[in-house]
């Protein structure tokens, strides 16, 4: 599994072996949305719409969008609003603005209320018409000159220029004619000016922008809602287990092939052996509470190896034992007593040592011995000289087997083979009074790793 590629048939694995872990962990997660949601109350969003009538290019809706959402239009909302509760700041994070198709502008509010968020939006909306309006009229400065104040300044003229009109010399000499028609020369061309100025001013043709209504109350919240963070919640814990998974068995560095168990162990590997599937059956019931919420979540048995395949028939499982032994003999030089060593925790090793210690009788002497991982220690050699190690595929890492290797040493014992067992499926067993000739004896009782007899 760490050098192949990830497939579906692992994700497949993975879904049927630990779908009680999966389960577990997302409800975990839909009540983590849920807190979450706790924490965050629900929101609502409400939308008013303001036209711009005109021609408007695109840079000048996205100046437009900018107003809307600046500060001086939102300080004055929140001014006629009176919301003691949220501030100016506070309110320009839940006000958002966007430029839609026909020159129409949505500005959108959020609060913690449908009431509020139609109130807000709505505010929001007239405030900015009528700060569009100060602009394209003159100035947010009253002593500002613009469009308006040039107008005022014009008809100040012209009622100056009628006053200066009506007190020329109202008789026909050529001075008074002259400077009569000088004025209203000049009358004229501040009129044709003014004229001119109100075709080429834009913001005299963008003027008198329009708030479409108000905006409707919201009916639903706004996302994420709270079913959509409990979903989401749970569908997040859901992938990283299962990713947590693929990860954890991407950096599994456990021996999977004899030649390499073989390798750490620095023997010959003497055969493989089955084991039936009934470690269900045969594993204790009162483990401890910590072996029972393995048992309840379905941790207690790998799910990255693969699954066992069919077994043939009693008999075929113990020719393979029967040939692990006889290889044994003939590698031995004479009849001699060996310890089986069996890495403590490996239950189907333990089986198959077991099985082994039946079929090979007395003819060599075995005794099975349990040897911890962590800290290995095998009984020194007395009457046994030699050491079989059995154990199953995927369990161990190399340096878990070189540290069994070396507490082989250090007994004085040398390790003279190899058996690697694995499970299989078994055939549906025979019905009762009626057993099998070559049914297999019963285990052999195990040793202590201080030493002891069988």
């Amino acid at each position: 599994m760490s050098d192949d590629t990830i497939r579906l048939v692992t994700i497949g694995r993975i879904l049927r072996r630990r779908w009680r872990l999966l389960a577990i962990v997302a409800v975990v997660g839909a009540l983590v949305g849920y807190g979450t949601s706790v924490l965050f109350p629900p929101r609502y969003t409400a939308s008013a719409s303001v036209l711009l009538p005109g021609q408007w290019e695109e840079r000048e809706l996205l100046t437009q969008v900018d107003i809307a959402t600046s500060s001086a239009v939102i300080d004055r909302a929140a001014a006629k609003l009176g919301w003691t509760d949220v501030s100016g700041p506070e309110l320009r994070d839940r006000v958002t603005a966007k430029a839609a198709d026909g020159n129409i502008i949505k500005i959108s509010g959020t609060a913690d209320t449908p009431e509020r968020a139609q109130q807000l939006s709505d505010r929001v909306a007239q405030q900015f018409v009528r700060f569009a309006a100060r602009i394209a009229g003159g100035s947010t400065d009253p002593s500002a000159t613009g469009p308006e104040a040039l107008r005022q300044k014009v008809e100040e003229t012209n009622r100056r220029i009628t006053d200066l009109a009506n007190a020329a010399d109202p008789g026909q000499t050529v001075e008074s004619v002259q400077a009569r028609t000088a004025l209203e020369k000049l009358r004229t061309s501040l009129e044709e000016a003014m004229t001119k100025l109100d075709q080429a001013d834009p913001a005299a043709n963008k003027a008198g922008m329009v708030v479409m209504g108000p905006a409707p109350r919201p009916t639903g919240e706004a996302p994420p809602t709270r079913m959509q963070l409990i979903v989401a919640g749970a569908l997040l814990f859901f992938l990283l287990a299962v990713i947590g998974h693929l990860v954890a068995a991407r950096v599994n560095r456990r021996l999977r092939t004899e030649s390499e168990i073989a390798a750490a162990l620095g023997s010959a590997l003497l055969g493989t052996v089955d084991v039936p599937d009934e470690l269900r059956a045969h594993r204790p019931e009162d483990g401890g509470p910590r072996a029972r919420i393995r048992r309840l979540l379905g941790v207690d048995t790998r799910w990255d190896m693969p699954t066992p395949r069919r077994s043939g028939d009693e008999a075929g499982r113990r020719i393979r034992y029967r040939r692990v032994c006889a290889r044994l003999r003939n590698q031995l030089p004479a009849p001699r007593r060996l310890l089986v060593v069996v890495p403590d925790g490996d239950e189907i090793a333990r089986r198959a040592a077991g099985q082994l210690v039946a079929e090979a009788e007395s003819d060599p002497l075995l005794r099975v011995v349990e040897v911890s991982v962590d800290r290995p220690v095998v009984p020194d050699r007395e009457t046994e000289s030699g050491a079989l190690v059995v154990l199953s595929a995927g369990s161990w890492t190399a340096d878990e087997l070189a540290g069994i290797a070396e507490a082989c040493a250090d007994g004085r014992h040398e390790v003279v083979g190899i058996v690697v067992a694995g499970t299989v499926l078994a055939r549906p067993a025979r019905s009762a009074g009626q057993p099998s000739d070559d049914a297999t004896p019963a285990l052999a009782v195990r040793g202590h790793a201080t030493g002891g007899s069988v």
